[in-house]
């Protein structure tokens, strides 16, 4: 595993410091806040690094903060961790920003993948996919396909989806798995990255994230 600097951003003692061990261990350099607060306040710019942060936190939470390091300038790509149900929340962080997120419970490959990923986001200093292409891939899609696209973006499960389309969860599995491939995106976040590239708009889905 490739050295670099991690910022952890999280209010659960047992997972912030379960995360800074594996990262540690994997030759990470590693700072631990216990909240957005904490975080900006011993934030210094430097050497590529990228941060991990929970989306649900007292007080300023992932989105808000994500923001805050957009707004300020930072050059520091963000991994929004989130909890079952809490996509919609994810998906709102990557268009203020994020540049992955990893759902919880997330296995050790995962979340080191993740960061794996913003780290070299960070040293090629190239934020985000490559909108022309993800444009190019978009407009491949079928209708349904771009349907259920914009349904995903939103962070809508697939049962959801089911009811909105007038179409069983299995179909939905079909067009989602065919637009995975067709996107060539290898997890949800990655399909949802490459759409926000591409600022692929929902035509039936409100913008609203709530």
């Amino acid at each position: 595993m490739s050295s670099g600097s991690i910022h952890i951003v999280d209010d659960d003692d047992a997972v912030r410091e379960s995360l800074q061990a594996l990262l540690e261990a994997k030759g990470f350099t590693v700072s631990a806040h216990s909240s957005a607060e904490a975080f900006l306040a011993a934030y210094q710019p430097g050497p590529p690094a990228c941060a991990v942060i929970d989306v649900r936190m007292p007080g300023m939470d992932g989105v808000a903060l994500t923001e805050r390091l957009v707004a300020d300038g930072a050059q520091l790509p963000v991994v929004i961790v989130t909890g079952h149900g809490d996509v919609p929340l994810a998906v709102r962080a990557m268009k203020a920003g994020a540049t992955d997120f990893v759902e919880k419970p997330y296995s050790n490959e995962a979340i080191l993948t993740a960061v794996a990923k913003a780290l070299e986001t960070a040293r090629s200093s190239s934020l985000g996919a490559d909108g022309a292409e993800a444009a190019a891939r978009i407009a491949a899609l079928t209708p349904r396909e771009l349907e259920v696209l914009e349904q995903l973006v939103v962070g809508r499960p697939n049962k959801v989806i089911a009811f909105e389309l007038k179409i069983s969860p299995r179909t939905v599995e079909i067009h989602r798995a065919n637009l995975m491939k067709k996107m060539e995106a290898d997890s949800l976040s990655h399909l949802v990255r490459m759409a926000i590239a591409a600022d692929a708009r929902p035509k039936s889905v409100p913008r609203s994230d709530t």
